[in-house]
């Protein structure tokens, strides 16, 4: 079958068996590769893309259910000039990576937080990314970046 969806701001469009998951259209079909799979299990939140605004586990998704949705994946959250977005920014500036393999979840997951909660508590970051597995961090500098992306002081953030 036949799907078209907007992604990144544009007209995307592929053929996919009823049984594709929407992650391995991302990746497969649409060469973003920025969206990683993990676990195929929904468990690690590798694959979380927004779907009409909304963080999903992509691989938790038929391609099929979002033929004409509005997708945003990791690739789509650079500025309109490359630049990278302050959530991407604040990553880098607090070390909220090391590996990078769980980063771009992350990024899309922090995303969905700052749109709902533009200025979480410690706690409210730490519950909201329990859905996301980092294996290398220790999450103390992730937390520290989502902080630092909401505007607020880091300094306070204490490591577990």
């Amino acid at each position: 079958m036949k799907v078209t969806m907007t992604v990144n701001g544009a007209s995307r469009s592929g053929e996919v068996e009823g049984r594709t998951l929407l992650v391995n259209f991302l990746r497969d079909t649409l060469h973003l590769t920025g969206t990683h799979v993990g676990c195929d299990t929904s468990q690690c939140g590798a694959c979380v893309v927004h779907v009409n605004g909304q963080a999903v586990k992509s691989c938790t998704m038929l391609a099929a259910e979002a033929d004409g949705a509005e997708i945003k994946t990791v690739e789509g959250m650079a500025n309109g000039d490359g630049s990278l977005s302050t959530i991407q920014q604040a990553f880098q500036d607090h070390h909220g990576l090391q590996c990078g393999f769980c980063t771009p979840g992350m990024v899309m997951s922090t995303a969905a937080l700052l749109k709902e909660n533009p200025k979480p508590t410690e706690a409210e970051v730490r519950h909201y990314l329990e859905g996301n597995i980092c294996r290398c961090t220790g999450y103390h500098n992730i937390v520290k970046a989502v902080m630092a992306a909401s505007g607020q002081d880091v300094s306070t953030i204490a490591a577990e």
